[in-house]
């Protein structure tokens, strides 16, 4: 890919922030005190999740190609897997931090004030409270004042605050909305089937599934910036969204797609 004539993009990123910790061990025998196994612990990795995965998967596209402006909620919940690494089984998730209240996102932030010097805005929106359905309304509203494509993934059920935003959830997410919203502005994410946005369906490579942690926002972060590298080609933005995200779940952990990921997946 000639990388040459690429012009710079420049992206406000805004979400919720965690810390992903992944301990891993051998599991080969079960407690005498209850019937569950015992995880012999061999070492921890620990990553930014959430948005600051979504940041991650971006910046795989190169620094001379992506300036980020990122921001998220300083109070962090911590999500903790335990996985037996001989089947690749997680035995256990513990978060910790959900009780800690969350400070809502200043309406009035300087980079949402200056929101017209972006090329594109993202959000990652976890619904922890910190993206109230206000700010995001502001948001989207400023944007469709300056033409900014918008980026959306949320956990809201009401998403009629990201009108004007083209907003991507699962399957699931989908069935529990309780709005109407118009559905070639929704992109359904559908695990190995791929994705479905505005009646069509684009299917994905089949892949052995060994961790689906930070699938979605691999194919956030890769949806958005492909939709400005293609000129707004949503179809062409999909279609590579789906690859990059079935290239995410072959790995373990939290995995953020790699510079060389990028030119492995172009071809």
């Amino acid at each position: 890919m000639d990388t040459q004539q690429q012009k710079l993009c420049n992206i406000l990123l805004i979400g919720d922030s965690c810390i992903d910790k992944f301990h891993y061990g051998v599991c080969d025998r079960i407690s005498p005190e209850a019937p569950v196994p015992v995880l012999v612990h061999k070492e921890t990795i620990t990553t930014g999740g959430m948005v600051e995965n979504v940041k991650s998967n971006l910046l795989s596209f190169g620094t001379e190609r992506i300036k980020i402006t990122c921001i998220s909620n300083t109070e962090k919940i911590t999500k903790e897997r335990f996985i037996d690494t001989a089947s690749g089984q997680h035995i256990l998730r513990f978060d910790s931090g959900e009780e800690v209240e969350i400070k809502p996102l200043d309406y009035n932030h300087k980079e949402i004030e200056n929101i017209s010097k972006y090329d594109l805005v993202v959000i990652s929106d976890y619904n922890k409270g910190f993206i109230t359905e206000d700010v995001s309304r502001k948001i989207c509203k400023e944007c469709l004042l300056y033409d900014i494509p918008v980026f959306v993934d949320t956990k809201k059920r009401n998403i009629e605050c990201f009108t004007g935003a083209i907003v991507k959830i699962n399957q699931k997410e989908f069935n529990n909305l309780n709005c109407n919203f118009p559905m070639n502005q929704i992109i359904i994410t559908r695990g190995s089937l791929g994705a479905h946005w505005n009646g069509c369906d684009f299917s994905t490579k089949s892949a052995q599934v060994l961790d689906v942690s930070g699938a979605g926002d691999t194919f956030l972060a890769v949806l958005a910036y492909k939709y400005f590298e293609s000129k707004r080609d949503i179809e062409v933005s999909i279609k590579f969204a789906n690859l990059a995200a079935s290239y995410s779940v072959q790995k373990s952990g939290t995995y953020a797609l790699k510079e060389e990921d990028i030119e492995k997946l172009c071809f």
